[in-house]
């Protein structure tokens, strides 16, 4: 039997899925996640799922993994020490930067400008120059070359990046920089600029190649200390990393690219719901990945996320692909705090994370969080984890008392408070990925995950006025079900800076069908057949004279069928949906980009029983809850024993090994025919 485990590392638990790819079979794990070293969190993992499933670590034939080691080390400012070569004149370029100021028009006078991640010391420049056509203009100097590179080692770089002027049409320059490099540093990683973004635009170029360079040693060695680890526990399968973009990279190839993966963690929870709205039927979701210490959103279109060209995380932005996700600070465990000079209720971004965890956990929390809130409102049951994990109800009704005494208010107000708070949180970010973008939120469902996510995605849906309101089968490991079920993906891009009446499409679908042959050894190099490989394509275009393109997907098919006027209609009707006109400039060609995918895993949805509608079988117990201003007569269905078809009338708490799922009043819970739960309004 073939098993696939997929593994998500979050900020406050670990989640496991594995997989019996034939028969869809699989078994589901949390465990505490351990910031320290997450590896022992994932072993701990492993090693228990698998003795819960009866199966030997080397039974599983691959381990697929979501990580946020590369954003930690970027939010936390702990990236490798780096050197940069530049061609002579461009020693600045990481202080220059681009002149944009985040917040409103003054922002300039608050604004703490960060530090690069290439420091001016470390930044040496050389002689030799290639033409904006690629040819070489004057030639390097191999010695000024060996000087700049000895100073480095000096001065204790732990990671090398080169970015030369036009490298992105000839490297030729770089790569011999890299050999000297390789000769004169030993061990420490080089980054080359036209291997990591051959694209024009030399500052986003340098600025994406030194942060690969910054995670590349950190990224590195967690890498090989997880694959060795794994090898002694006894998993001899491969090891791939979930990208940015939601798609696979083997770990080998990770080691080398890190900036691929800053996204990570987040990706895999929308490539689970893309897994669920397929077997259900549902073509347009939002998504709401709940965590303990952070809530991730993404907009999923006709059973595609929407990506983006730029990565964010904290105050970077490098040009590399990602799923467009929007995180908020606000999770299971966000504080809550009354500030002496306002007086008015906070809830977050500061979070009680895996250690020492919300009140309620009993590992020393002192500070009420919305978890906290959540079991005095009587949303979250007593016990967790399927009977295992018991909360302390005594410890947060103590922690939140201190709120309700701050505010002057009763304390199911002050928890209710924490919790409309909270959601408006997320309600913001929603309105970032929908409204924002062009699109209206009421066209879309509302998927609620991550261990706190079915807990708000009720009124969260009654906020962006998102029906149904999905709560799918595991949603606490929906994220390791993403990275299980995901495909390996790789890209390569190209600038290609011309007018369209410069141009034929004969000529850019040469250029495509080049770089689709580049991504598809790269895929066949990791192991895959070409059988199993497609391909697709993008192109970013722009009305001349702009300085933002907009981009497109294309196939070979359709570029041969409309022509370069296919794809300028096409581009308009964009141009207007996202920014309400269209011009009658001519149109500009700016990057192509082709992409590589192996075949995704066809996994089928287990399907509960027939049941009657009536889910009296499924009932553990009558309970009261605090909703619209007072208690309610509740009932708590354990979700297990639900049945297609059952209908729960609210208010009522559906409770499972991994997560906990609140119908409010007024609203009705549906099973639907692969168990997920569909909240709409009585």
């Amino acid at each position: 039997m073939a098993y696939r485990l997929g593994v998500d590392v979050g900020g406050t638990f670990t989640d496991l899925l594995l997989l019996e790819e034939r028969t869809g079979a699989f078994w589901r794990h949390k465990t505490p996640s351990t910031p320290a070293d997450s590896s022992i969190g994932i072993l701990n993992g492993v090693t228990a799922i698998c003795e819960a499933a009866g199966v030997a670590p080397a039974d599983i034939e691959v381990f697929l993994h979501g990580t946020t080691v590369a954003t930690n080390a970027v939010l936390e400012g702990k990236g490798a020490r780096v050197g940069l070569i530049v061609t002579r004149g461009y020693r600045q370029i990481m202080q220059i930067a681009r002149s944009f100021v985040p917040g409103g028009l003054a922002g300039w006078v608050v604004w703490n400008k960060p530090s690069p991640l290439a420091a001016l010391v470390d930044t040496f420049e050389i002689g030799g120059r290639m033409d904006a056509r690629g040819a070489e203009l004057e030639p390097i100097d191999e010695a000024e070359i060996r000087s700049a590179l000895e100073r480095l080692k000096a001065q204790g770089v732990e990671a090398i990046t080169v970015s030369l002027m036009n490298a992105y049409l000839n490297g030729a320059h770089e790569r011999r920089v890299g050999e000297l490099a390789a000769e004169i540093m030993g061990d420490v990683p080089t980054s080359l600029s036209h291997e990591v973004l051959p694209e024009m635009q030399e500052y986003e170029r340098t600025l994406t190649t030194v942060a690969n360079a910054s995670v590349r040693p950190i990224v590195g060695r967690y890498v090989r200390n997880l694959r060795t680890k794994l090898r002694d526990a006894g998993v001899a399968g491969k090891l791939s990393l979930l990208r940015s973009d939601g798609g696979l990279m083997s770990s080998e190839k990770s080691e080398h690219h890190p900036v691929s993966l800053l996204m990570s963690g987040p990706a895999g929870g929308v490539t689970g719901a893309l897994w669920v709205g397929k077997k259900a039927g549902i073509h347009n979701i939002l998504t709401l990945d709940v965590g303990g210490t952070s809530t991730d959103v993404a907009l999923i279109e006709n059973l595609d996320a929407r990506r983006v060209r730029t990565t964010e995380v904290g105050h970077l932005s490098v040009r590399a692909s990602a799923l467009d996700v929007k995180t908020v600070g606000a999770g299971g465990g966000s504080i809550a705090y009354v500030p002496e000079l306002t007086k008015a209720l906070r809830v977050g971004p500061q979070s009680a994370g895996a250690v020492p965890g919300p009140v309620a956990y009993g590992k020393g929390g002192t500070l009420p969080t919305v978890t906290d809130a959540n079991v005095v409102l009587g949303y979250l049951p007593e016990a967790l984890l399927g009977g295992t994990f018991k909360l302390d109800r005594e410890g947060s009704v103590r922690a939140v008392q201190t709120i309700a005494d701050a505010l002057g208010i009763g304390l199911y107000e002050a928890a209710r408070g924490i919790i409309d708070i909270v959601n408006e949180n997320m309600f913001g970010a929603l309105r970032m990925i929908s409204v924002q973008q062009g699109y209206d939120p009421r066209d879309f469902a509302l998927m609620g995950f991550g261990g706190a996510g079915p807990l708000h995605v009720n009124a969260v849906a009654r906020l962006m006025g998102s029906w149904p309101a999905i709560s799918p089968v595991s949603p606490g490991v929906l994220c390791a079900l993403g990275d299980a079920t995901t495909r390996m993906r790789t890209e390569t891009a190209r600038s290609f800076s011309r007018r369209f009446d410069q141009t034929t499409s004969e000529e850019v679908i040469a250029l495509l069908e080049e770089m689709a042959r580049q991504t598809r050894d790269e895929l066949m190099a990791d192991g895959l057949p070409e059988a199993e490989i497609t391909s697709l394509f993008e192109i970013d275009v722009r009305y001349e004279g702009q300085a933002f393109e907009v981009p497109l997907a294309i196939d070979p098919e359709t570029l041969r069928r409309d022509g370069l006027a296919g794809v300028t209609s096409r581009f308009d009707e964009e141009h207007q949906r996202l920014f309400t006109f269209k011009m009658d400039t001519p149109h500009e060609l700016v990057n192509l980009r082709a992409v590589a995918l192996g075949t995704a895993l066809d996994l089928p949805a287990a399907e509960p029983p027939q049941g009657t509608g009536d889910p009296i079988a499924a009932k553990i117990r009558d309970h009261e809850l605090w909703i619209d201003g007072r208690m309610h007569p509740a009932v708590i269905y354990e979700r297990a024993k639900l049945r297609k078809g059952d209908v729960i009338p609210g208010p009522a708490i559906v409770t499972e090994m991994d997560s906990t799922t609140l119908i409010e009043l007024g609203c009705v819970g549906t099973v639907d025919a692969i168990g997920n739960i569909l909240i709409t309004l009585a």
